[in-house]
């Protein structure tokens, strides 16, 4: 595991720095005490990591669930009372594992998977450019459209905008971002290439060390930063305030209705978000590795039974810092496990220290991480696949961004469905005329493998504007299954093609029959026979 630790170390620390925040400001989005994300992000990486089969994921908490927690908790009455639904929904996860359920994130068109990518890319820039600029204060973690504080991603832009052509915006966090991007783009495209202590010390490292020391000499001065722009980890005060931050849930609960709805909303929502992270990642990874999904929902379950029993938010494989992982070079599942015990000794060791790190520096670095997953590329090559894969994978990326992840990812596979629909109702039947004469009446219909009522509609079509005393000719030989539906629609085809002199000779495999006086019992003894 520990084979490739030259690449997974470095890895680890730009995941760390990306997972910080983020479990912080999905905590306070999700309205649950600040120290509950941390507890989450450690689990996630230490001990979903070494259960995980999946070799670059990273598990945490997820901005999809915020909404959930967030209701649940007052709904419920208390946070005790909702640790009790993680604990469940974990438990629930962990029969979803042993039941094999893992198979369903097979059934989600690539087209979706890479709309799924690209649309959180657009969205991790969208949602950082107000940090970039030292303008919003609403929680880093807010990644659906609508936010908390009542605004959406829109808004925040406008409002940015306008701060921005006003000049009220705040220099320092701007200055300091700008420079952090810069070492970013010059570590990764110039100085990486240069010699090997490039690569085992990564820009974001550099980036975030840069911003602490601005922080400090810029301390007094106009282009000083104020502590709304900075990292906000909870300082204990002692051991006793450490072991404090910890809550426990209250299993006298745990036989109520509505924490068991709770929790089987939590496992049912936390394994699809999983599984998807884990189709997407597995589509990302360099070495194209496939990770096994039911292991995977036994170590999310493992992990939020875990984090629900020391009071932590509930976890799911998240595509951000997983995305970061692989783009950073981590190549093995030591990477997640580093970055969690990066976690667990920095807030216990340097909560105070970490409070220096600017937002906007962090910022910088998810700038470069959505750029990566959203790139114009990707849209180009979408493009040229044909318009049945580029309009689920544009649905799928405008759903995301204007709702959020579950409904754009619902949108695009709804798209998905209805082509594969049209692709059986288009593929149900091949029409031509017989030989050069389009005029002698002679039509040829060759039905498919499979013809279902999805296809009555295609097939009903090309009946009907058969011509009157033409000759069809209707090619079975290949069907293997054929709906009860169509075979309706060919019984009274029958009777119309007598009234308008249209003759039909139908060939199967058992022979050929003219103008066959029933195709219910045909297609009955043909079903025995075969």
């Amino acid at each position: 595991m520990f084979k490739k630790i030259k690449s997974d170390l470095p890895a680890s620390v730009v995941v760390f720095f990306v997972a910080l925040p983020l479990c912080l400001g999905i905590a306070l989005a999700s309205g649950a005490p600040l120290f509950s994300g941390l507890i989450s992000g450690i689990v996630g990486g230490i001990v979903v990591g070494f259960l995980s089969g999946s070799q670059i994921g990273v598990s945490g908490p997820a901005a999809g669930l915020a909404a959930i927690v967030l209701t649940a908790i007052t709904a419920l009455g208390g946070w005790e009372n909702f640790l009790v639904a993680v604990v469940l929904g974990g438990v629930i996860q962990i029969i979803f594992g042993v039941l094999r359920l893992g198979i369903i994130g097979y059934y989600f068109p690539s087209s979706v998977i890479k709309g799924m990518l690209t649309g959180i890319g657009i969205i991790i820039i969208l949602k950082q450019i107000p940090y970039f600029f030292g303008i919003d204060k609403n929680p880093e973690g807010d990644f659906a459209f609508l936010q908390v504080d009542g605004e959406n991603t829109l808004t925040e832009l406008l409002k940015t905008l306008n701060a921005l052509l006003s000049g009220n915006f705040d220099k320092g966090a701007t200055l300091i971002a700008l420079i952090a991007m810069g070492i970013l783009i010059l570590w990764s495209n110039v100085l990486s290439k240069k010699g090997k202590i490039f690569q085992l010390i990564q820009g974001p490292l550099v980036a975030v060390v840069v911003g602490i020391l601005y922080f400090f000499f810029t301390n007094g001065s106009f282009l000083a930063l104020s502590s709304e722009h900075l990292v906000s980890v909870p300082v204990p005060e002692s051991l006793s305030d450490f072991k404090s931050q910890f809550a426990f849930p209250n299993f006298a609960v745990i036989t109520r209705p509505d924490v068991l709805v709770t929790a089987f909303t939590i496992a049912l929502v936390a394994s699809l978000e999983t599984l998807l992270c884990v189709e997407a990642t597995d589509k990302i990874d360099p070495h194209k590795r496939v990770t096994p999904t039911n292991r995977e929902l036994l170590a999310q379950g493992t992990g939020n039974v875990v984090s629900g029993l020391i009071g932590g938010l509930p976890i799911t494989q998240v595509i951000v810092r997983s995305s970061a992982n692989i783009q950073s070079g981590g190549q093995t599942k030591a990477s997640a496990i580093i970055h969690g015990f990066f976690l667990l000794i920095s807030v216990v060791t340097i909560p105070h220290i970490l409070n220096y790190i600017p937002l906007s520096v962090l910022a910088a670095i998810l700038f470069i991480v959505g750029y990566k997953l959203a790139k114009p590329s990707t849209f180009k090559a979408m493009y040229k696949g044909g318009w049945m894969q580029f309009v689920p994978f544009i649905v799928t990326v405008v759903g995301i961004v204007f709702t959020d992840l579950l409904k754009g990812i619902s949108f695009g596979l709804a798209v998905g469905i209805f082509i594969v629909l049209y692709r059986s109702f288009k593929n149900s039947h091949f029409l031509h005329k017989e030989g050069e004469d389009i005029d002698d009446g002679k039509i040829k219909m060759t039905l498919a493998e499979e013809v279902t009522f999805f296809n009555k509609g295609a097939i009903l079509k090309e009946l009907d504007n058969l011509p009157e005393n033409s000759f069809l000719e209707l090619d079975v030989t290949k069907t293997k299954f054929l709906d009860n539906d169509i075979i309706e629609i060919l019984e009274d085809f029958a009777l119309k093609a007598k009234e308008r002199n249209i003759n039909i000779k139908l060939i199967s495999e058992r022979g050929i029959v003219e103008n066959p006086p029933s195709y219910i019992d045909f297609f009955k003894l043909r079903s025995k026979a075969s």
